[in-house]
């Protein structure tokens, strides 16, 4: 209950931090990739804190909110600046991005500079996002169980009704998804992943990605030994756009 209650602090110390792009917490900067945003050549933020705690995380060093930063605001975006007609894209990811009430400033100023802007997002906080989607071209949303389920993965109850309430504002946006479900002992079966996938493709999902957990890289290492060796997959895929993404 005492790491909880923490947990809660720590986010909502976040949120409420100032909400200037210098207030930007970051734990990190991959300065060139082709694979965080898809058909771009982009950098990538890495941003401190999340209210979940999944099992399966592979930035457990992102978790804590209130860690020191590896690098500030303004280094971000002089590296930017000078990469201007290099990068295509800037690709906030984390932690959770939106945990940050200084992410919409930075976004805008990563926009200011010319590139389009990416986000990776659990879709904790669907009010937040609301206010994000116009500075975004591209998000790539995790989903990652049946709404019900989600506090058997995030242990925070009520965290499956808000990822699906992003999932619903993206799509009604029309910002460019895709959608990615991480697979989960106990949750990647056929049976449990063909009703996942179909309420997914119902809600108007096209492009979908469904990808193994790092096993080098739990935050919970217990995992690692109920990891499956194999994926199966249900006999429909309901998708226009599917595909299996293995580390």
């Amino acid at each position: 209950m005492r790491e909880r209650s923490n947990l809660e602090q720590a986010t909502t110390d976040l949120a409420s931090a100032p909400d200037a792009a210098e207030a930007l917490r970051l734990g990190g900067l991959t300065a060139m990739t082709t694979g965080d945003y898809p058909g771009e050549l982009a950098a990538t933020l890495f941003c401190h804190g999340c209210p979940w705690r999944c099992p399966y995380c592979h930035n457990a060093h992102l978790l804590d909110a209130g860690q020191a930063p590896a690098l500030d605001w303004a280094e971000a975006r002089e590296f930017l600046a000078r990469r201007q007609g290099l990068l295509d894209a800037v690709v906030f990811s984390g932690g959770e991005p939106t945990a940050q009430a200084a992410l919409p400033a930075a976004m805008a100023e990563a926009r200011a500079l010319g590139f389009k802007i990416g986000l990776h997002t659990g879709g904790p906080f669907p009010r937040r996002l609301t206010r994000i989607l116009p500075l975004v071209d591209w998000i790539g949303l995790d989903i990652k169980a049946l709404p019900a389920d989600y506090p058997l993965i995030t242990g925070v109850p009520g965290s499956g009704e808000q990822a699906w309430e992003s999932l619903q504002l993206v799509l009604d946006s029309g910002v460019d998804l895709e959608v990615r479900t991480t697979l989960m002992p106990g949750f990647d079966h056929p049976e449990y992943l063909a009703p996942l996938m179909q309420q997914l493709a119902d809600a108007g999902v096209a492009r979908y990605v469904l990808q193994q957990c790092r096993p080098h890289s739990l935050l919970d290492p217990e995992l690692r030994a109920r990891l499956p060796l194999a994926i199966d997959l249900p006999q429909n895929i309901p998708f226009a756009h599917f595909s299996l993404r293995q580390d």
